[in-house]
């Protein structure tokens, strides 16, 4: 009935009114309170979070159209030693809970197959003769990083930025790539059998005046 209906609406909004008059001087009481410092590992997660969702937000980061304001080294004196480990989460957008800081390491002919550097900072790390089959390179950003002689049988290199690397040699094949950049690369001698290239990453590869005779054939390159 209509009474019983506006009995009920009125008990509800006498019930609302006391609940938020009782609960007030709690919120007033939390809000005075000192905050809680925040958990180191939680900071780092967010760093990680911060510098994977940049360079995401930008695509393909070019180093002569972009700047990327990287964090300081990792202090930490077994960062080097996390590449054979790798990232275990968040594979494709290179999510981590912590940054994976390889800059100026040094991985000559070591055996990288199979792990995941999702997200890695590899500036002027060394990678000559690495073996680096299957490896998942998705945002990686690899700027000024000698990768000579390196093989990326099979491998996902998804965004990574090689501007100013040294692929000489460096063997591709059967590999994805897509949505990498290759401004000021050293690609001579560089193989591309059987890889799946992105369209724009073809054009990209092509503009490239250290990818000559076979090799662009092997890109796909009109000329």
């Amino acid at each position: 009935t209509r009474e019983r209906t506006l009995a009920t609406m009125a008990l509800c909004m006498s019930t609302s009114a006391f609940v938020a008059k009782a609960v007030r001087p709690a919120v007033r009481a939390s809000a005075e309170e000192k905050p809680s410092s925040v958990p180191k590992r939680v900071t780092n997660a967010l760093a990680a979070a911060a510098l994977s969702a940049s360079i995401a937000l930008a695509g393909p980061v070019s180093s002569a159209n972009a700047e990327i304001r990287l964090p300081p080294l990792d202090p930490d004196p077994e960062r080097c030693e996390r590449a054979y480990v790798g990232n275990t989460i968040g594979q494709a957008n290179a999510v981590s809970d912590r940054i994976l800081d390889l800059r100026k390491c040094t991985f000559t002919d070591k055996d990288l197959s199979t792990k995941t550097l999702s997200g890695a900072l590899m500036v002027d790390a060394d990678f000559k003769g690495a073996n680096m089959t299957e490896v998942v390179m998705s945002k990686a950003y690899a700027v000024g990083a000698d990768f000579t002689g390196a093989n990326f049988t099979n491998a996902v290199v998804d965004r990574v930025t090689f501007d100013g690397a040294n692929l000489s040699n460096a063997n591709f094949y059967n590999a994805v790539i897509t949505g990498a950049t290759f401004e000021g690369t050293n690609l001579t001698g560089a193989q591309f059998e059987e890889a799946l290239i992105g369209k724009e990453d073809v054009k990209r590869l092509c503009d490239n005046p250290t990818l000559v005779n076979e090799t662009r054939f092997q890109v796909g390159c009109r000329n």
